[in-house]
């Protein structure tokens, strides 16, 4: 048995949650799949695939054997594809953020994919910070403050945040005119997914930046949740202006300590350190730079 192709068809099997899916992937028939599959099975002497009437789902040995499957067939086709001159195609494994990932990148994705039709984009979006190695994660897109990691980390955009809260909020706790009336305030907490501590109220003064806590009777660790519980009065929030435009023009939500700027938030990219970039990774990276370069000047 060719071990290439057998990690091949397991994979799309994986993928396509589906025998038949994945034999009409690449164009063989579903017994020869189902074939394939059960010998890798036997050679390696354990189960990978746990079958229903449904669907295909791995087992955990089936997907540890996926993840490095990955590796394997992704160093291969870089390997070839830096000899051959070929155009990028494979599957390319994206982290987004989901907020980042509507606003900035939908749009444009037609674009890209006219740009390079032969990569398949598999973009998982959350807010938890992702082993992208052991996930087999090929770049992650993160807003906000990063955790020390070994990855390279290459700041993209750097995005505006204002401060705001619901009307109905104001209209029960007031307007403060400047950050000292916080006290008596509270917020909806932001809470970090990998240390687990609030974001601070933060405000440019002088040549610092000067940190406010305020108590937050509901904390998050979802942006969703976070925007929705500033929307219905929970508490002030500190916020990036492209999340929140429809709710200022719509009078959902409205701006605050208008006069004190705060800090922008960084958006970045990053990658596993150790590992040589393949040519759909390396182009993806460049278009997600150029996106936001052009979405900085308003294009």
């Amino acid at each position: 048995m060719d071990r290439l192709y057998a990690m091949r068809l397991f994979t799309r099997v994986v993928d396509r949650r589906s025998f038949t899916q994945a034999a009409h992937d690449l164009d063989v028939p579903r017994s020869t799949a189902t074939q394939v599959i059960q010998q890798l099975e036997e050679r390696l002497g354990v189960r990978l695939l746990q079958r229903t009437t449904r669907t295909v789902r791995p087992t955990l040995d089936g997907e540890a054997y996926y993840r490095r499957c990955l590796a394997i067939l992704d160093d291969v086709e870089d390997a070839e594809g830096a000899f051959s001159g070929a155009v990028p195609r494979g599957m390319l494994r994206v982290e987004v953020q989901g907020t980042i990932a509507r606003h900035f990148l939908m749009p444009r994705l037609p674009a890209f994919f006219a740009r390079y039709p032969e990569i398949e984009l598999a973009m998982s979006e959350s807010d938890r910070w992702v082993d992208v190695v052991r996930e087999g994660v090929d770049c992650v897109l993160r807003y906000g403050a990063l955790p020390d990691s070994d990855l390279v980390s290459r700041t993209v955009t750097m995005l505006p945040r204002i401060t705001v809260a619901a009307p109905d909020y104001l209209d029960r706790f007031g307007r403060p005119e400047t950050p000292e009336d916080l006290a008596g305030h509270h917020a909806v907490g932001l809470r970090s997914v990998t240390t687990g501590a609030l974001a601070p109220f933060e405000f440019l003064r002088g040549d610092g930046v000067t940190r406010i806590d305020l108590p937050a009777p509901l904390s998050v660790t979802g942006t969703e949740s976070f925007h929705d519980g500033v929307c219905h009065g929970l508490g002030l929030a500190q916020m990036p202006v492209f999340h929140i435009e429809r709710d200022l023009a719509a009078g959902r939500l409205e701006r605050v300590l208008a006069d004190y700027p705060l800090p922008a938030g960084p958006v970045s990219i990053l990658y596993p350190r150790n590992r040589q970039l393949s040519p759909r990774v390396r182009v993806f990276i460049d278009w997600i730079v150029q996106r936001f370069a052009a979405a900085a000047v308003g294009d």
